[in-house]
């Protein structure tokens, strides 16, 4: 094995159990992958992916060894370039930053053009995702998390809690009869909410759980086209307080945030990175910026239009 392209290649069959995934990851030719992936196997004259139906591949025993060696090379060329980079002391370059759609919207881009303002030589690429990308493979440099992080090899700090709401335009709740004080009520609404079977979001779980199966009207699965959908008067939607207090087209349908539903924002790079001037900077700047944000973050900064 001579060629780092034919490792990578095997790993990334391996991870996404399937060629043509496999292909658009290490942007190549799905042909060329393929070509490849079977030059490969003659040469070494074995086989390393059983092909299934449905276009699965699933590695034999062989493959299962090249791409653990694969893997075990790449990890020690990550670690050698977060070692340098952890030694950059220049304030210029590219920074990768991850941070949910709901916060890129709301409060994020204000905070990126300060940055911006005050180290011009920084480019940033903002990566919208809601996945928890891989900071020690480089996926992303910085992440905006909305969960505590709980790999160990990660610095950080959190920056605020995040408390949610009920939010709705003025017309509505003037018709549904005003703002309501207790959860139990909100079985007389008509409701936004996610999709259906949405898994592994917090608020969405809490929302099944605390309001009827029938009160629902309208589901997505984009926070901010639920509080699109809030202000053109659908129904009530939960948001987090940053997104539906600093929204003039909706106002708070229930004074307090919704109990016992309460999320956290923590910004984050990977420990080697500590030393890169730019990571540095970038959380001075944007980190403390959203910080001074806390009590927008925390459900304390609303105006009282739905007592």
């Amino acid at each position: 094995m001579n060629d780092w392209n034919e490792l990578r290649l095997v790993l990334a069959v391996q991870r996404a159990a399937s060629l043509t995934v496999a292909a658009q990851r290490l942007n190549v030719d799905h042909s060329t992958a393929f070509r490849r992936l079977k030059a490969l196997e003659t040469r070494l004259g074995v086989r390393l992916f059983e092909r299934l139906s449905g276009g699965v591949y699933q590695a034999t025993e062989a493959g299962q060894r090249m791409a653990a060696a694969a893997e075990r090379m790449e990890d020690e060329a990550l670690a050698l370039d977060r070692d340098l980079t952890g030694r950059d002391h220049r304030l210029c370059g590219r920074l990768r930053v991850t941070s949910s759609e709901t916060l890129a919207y709301s409060r994020l881009t204000r905070h990126l053009a300060a940055f911006r303002q005050t180290y011009p030589g920084v480019v940033v690429e903002l990566v919208v995702d809601n996945r928890v990308l891989n900071l020690s493979r480089r996926e992303v440099d910085i992440a905006l998390r909305p969960v505590r992080p709980k790999e160990g090899d990660l610095w950080g700090r959190r920056l605020a809690q995040v408390a949610w709401g009920f939010y709705a335009a003025p017309r509505y709740l003037a018709e549904a009869g005003g703002a309501f004080s207790s959860i139990g009520e909100l079985g007389g609404h008509a409701l936004i909410g996610w999709e259906y079977g949405a898994t592994g979001i917090a608020a969405a779980e809490w929302l099944s759980q605390a309001a009827p199966h029938d009160a629902f009207v309208y589901r997505t699965n984009s926070l901010v086209n639920q509080l699109t959908a809030a202000r053109a008067g659908i129904g009530l939607a939960l948001l987090p307080c940053y997104l539906g207090d600093a929204d003039d087209g909706v106002v708070r349908a229930m004074e307090t945030p919704a109990p016992g539903l309460e999320g956290e924002l923590w910004i984050v790079a990977h420990a080697d990175l500590k030393g890169t001037a730019r990571v540095r900077a970038f959380f001075d700047v944007v980190g403390e910026g959203l910080s001074r944000e806390r009590d927008l973050f925390e459900g304390r900064q609303h105006s009282p239009r739905a007592a």
